[in-house]
């Protein structure tokens, strides 16, 4: 049976790179390459390639295709990932009261934009429960207080550690995860962030864009580390403002981005698409 599957990798730049890694799969997988993209970094010195391929041979899973590689991942000093297209991740949205994100994802997940698993819905308010139920996604609600906030985190992480998650969502979830939340997680929370970083972080930037009189609004999408709003970036866009807008206008037009951003992000990052280093991404097409 024929399997579809995506090989990342990130090493020293060098001649015959991308030959060698064609030759490997042609040869060692009678691979049918269905798209490959790289991407040089001159000043670092670094080479990044994403190579989607088929294969028929019998037996292949990521196992037996690190015994087989290693040796020349090894070679070329290469990191490396494998993943096979039919598996899907399971992902968990967390959000609080502003629900055109989760809208915006539940939507897309059920029309078929992402192949993921969407296992649970997280949030620290009952509001979003209603949307939860319409598209027939756990919920959980576990409201969260200054005092109790390690006690609600043990129990967010055991819930998506019960259900297997791969991905977290945080979709204008308005809680700062903990170190020991992300470190579960590395590369693998995404959040969006209303505003157009490393401008106007915080929890109120709309405010602060509109105090300043900007010409441009944005938002970021971007992976979660320890320090606030500053994780390697994956998709930001814009919209142009002026005097005539007041800040209802000007928080619409944010939200608009907002979902735009967040759905991009989570679409890449599940297609394979994204590779980090340098606390940048690269976006392979």
């Amino acid at each position: 049976m024929s399997k579809t599957a995506i090989l990342l990798i990130d090493c020293p730049d060098r001649k015959g790179l991308v030959a060698a890694i064609a030759n490997f799969l042609v040869r060692e997988y009678d691979a049918n390459i269905l798209n490959a993209d790289q991407h040089q970094d001159v000043e670092l010195g670094l080479f990044f390639m994403r190579v989607e391929f088929t294969t028929d041979k019998a037996g292949c899973d990521e196992a037996q295709f690190r015994a087989v590689f290693s040796p020349q991942a090894e070679e070329f000093r290469m990191n490396w990932q494998l993943h096979f297209v039919e598996a899907q991740e399971k992902v968990a949205i967390f959000v609080s009261q502003y629900l055109h994100c989760l809208a915006d994802l539940l939507h897309r997940h059920q029309t078929g934009e992402f192949r993921c698993k969407l296992s649970l819905i997280v949030s620290n308010h009952e509001k979003a429960r209603a949307l939860a139920e319409f598209y027939e996604v756990p919920f959980h609600c576990l409201p969260v207080r200054a005092e109790t906030r390690a006690e609600v985190e043990a129990e967010q992480l055991a819930l998506l550690a019960e259900h297997g998650v791969d991905l977290v969502v945080l979709a204008r979830y308005m809680q700062v995860l903990s170190p020991k939340f992300v470190e579960a997680y590395p590369q693998r929370i995404v959040n969006v962030h209303h505003s157009f970083l490393p401008a106007f972080t915080g929890a109120k930037p709309y405010h602060a864009a509109f105090a300043r009189g900007v010409k441009l609004i944005g938002a970021t999408s971007h992976y979660v580390t320890e320090i606030l709003d500053d994780g390697p970036i994956i998709e930001q866009d814009v919209a142009r403002v002026s005097q005539n807008d007041q800040l209802p206008g000007l928080v619409q037009k944010g939200r608009d981005l907002e979902r735009m951003v967040l759905s991009r992000a989570v679409q890449w990052h599940l297609a394979r698409r994204i590779l980090c280093y340098a606390n940048k991404t690269v976006i392979f097409a």
